[in-house]
C-alpha cells in the first residue's frame, strides 16, 4: 500500500495539488502557473520551514519531521481535522492502532443494542467496511446485495448498486476517503490491504483512491432506492466502538411520521409477523447500502 512507498510524500503533493492560491491567501500570480494549486516553495513559506527542507519532506528523504514542523505544514494547507490527523500518522507521530485478535466478533451486548432500534437501521462495520452485524431493517435494505457482506466491493463491483445508491458517484467517493483514513489508522489490517489491492482493477476506485484524500463520515444523510419500496431517506450517525478499535456503530433513522418511516414500517413487517428475512439478523452475509450520501457532519 501506498503507506509504504513514501505515503507522506503523496499525501502531501495531493494535497498541495488541490490548494489554490487563493485558499490561503496568496496571489494567483500573472501568466499560467507551471503546477497545479501550491508550489512548494509557497507551502514552504507559509510553513515557515525553508523550500530545500520541504522538498525533502515530500521526496521522502527527511522521514523524521517534527510535530510542529507537520502542524505548521498542515495549517498551511488549510487542512481538514481528519486530513491533519492522517497527516501526522503518516509522519509517524500518531500511534497506527495494531490490528486486534477479535476485531470481527461484535460483543453480544452491542449485538443486543441493535435490536433495540426497531424503526431504524443499525450495524456494525470493520474496519475495512465489512457487514458484522445488523438488526432487521439493516437486513431488509440489504436485500439487492445479499451474498456480498463488504460495502466497497457492493459499491464498485455490484451490478444493482447504481440503482440502489442514486447518488453513486458521491457516496463512492465519500467511501473510498474514509478506507483511506482507516488504512492510515490500521496500517496492517489485512481486510484493507487485500481488498485495496482488490479493487485496483476497477478504474474508477483506482482514480478515487489516487486522490489520496481522507474523511470520516461521522453523520450523513442517506436514501436508499428499493424495488417494491421506493425512496427511503435516513439520517445517519456513526459511533465508534471503543472495547473494539475499529469497529464503528452506525444508525439511521427516518424523520418520524414521513414516508420513509411508513417504508421502513412495511418493509420489516413481513419478519415481525415471523416470514423469512431477506438476510439473517445478524452475521457476516449481509451488507447495509449506503446511498445517497451527503456529508453533513465530520
Amino acid at each position: 500500500m501506498q503507506q509504504s512507498q513514501n505515503g507522506l510524500g503523496a499525501f502531501l503533493r495531493a494535497n498541495r495539488a488541490r490548494t489554490e492560491p487563493a485558499d490561503v491567501g496568496l496571489p494567483a500570480g500573472g501568466g499560467r502557473r507551471r503546477v497545479q494549486g501550491l508550489r512548494r516553495e509557497e507551502v514552504a513559506v507559509l510553513a515557515g520551514v525553508s523550500a530545500d527542507y520541504y522538498a525533502r519532506l515530500e521526496q521522502g528523504r527527511e522521514r523524521h519531521p517534527s510535530p510542529q514542523v507537520v502542524d505548521a505544514v498542515g495549517r498551511a494547507m488549510r487542512l481538514t481535522p481528519d486530513a491533519r490527523t492522517h497527516l501526522f500518522r503518516l509522519a509517524g507521530l500518531h500511534p497506527a492502532l495494531t490490528s486486534a485478535a477479535g476485531r470481527d466478533v461484535v460483543h453480544p451486548s452491542l449485538l443486543h443494542l441493535l435490536d433495540a432500534f426497531p424503526a431504524a437501521a443499525a450495524y456494525v462495520l470493520s474496519p475495512a467496511f465489512d457487514v458484522l452485524a445488523s438488526n432487521a431493517v439493516a437486513a431488509a435494505l440489504l436485500a439487492p446485495f445479499e451474498g456480498t457482506s463488504n460495502m466497497v466491493r457492493v459499491l464498485f463491483q455490484h451490478p444493482r448498486a447504481r440503482d440502489v445508491f442514486v447518488e453513486w458517484p458521491a457516496v463512492a467517493r465519500a467511501t473510498v476517503h474514509a478506507l483511506r483514513l482507516h488504512a492510515g489508522l490500521f496500517p496492517d489490517d489485512p481486510g484493507i490491504i487485500g481488498l485495496v489491492s482488490e479493487l485496483q482493477a476497477s478504474s474508477e476506485f483506482r482514480r478515487l483512491w489516487q486522490e489520496n484524500e481522507v474523511e470520516n463520515m461521522t453523520r450523513a444523510f442517506k436514501v436508499f432506492v428499493l424495488p417494491g419500496v421506493g425512496r427511503i431517506e435516513l439520517t445517519y450517525q456513526n459511533f465508534d466502538v471503543h472495547d473494539a478499535p475499529g469497529q464503528q456503530l452506525l444508525v439511521g433513522v427516518p424523520q418520524p411520521g414521513s414516508p420513509s418511516a411508513a417504508a421502513i414500517e412495511a418493509l420489516v413487517a413481513p419478519v415481525e409477523r415471523g416470514f423469512q428475512s431477506p438476510s439473517s439478523a445478524h452475521g457476516p452475509d449481509q451488507a447495509l447500502a449506503v446511498a445517497d450520501t451527503r456529508i453533513t457532519d465530520s
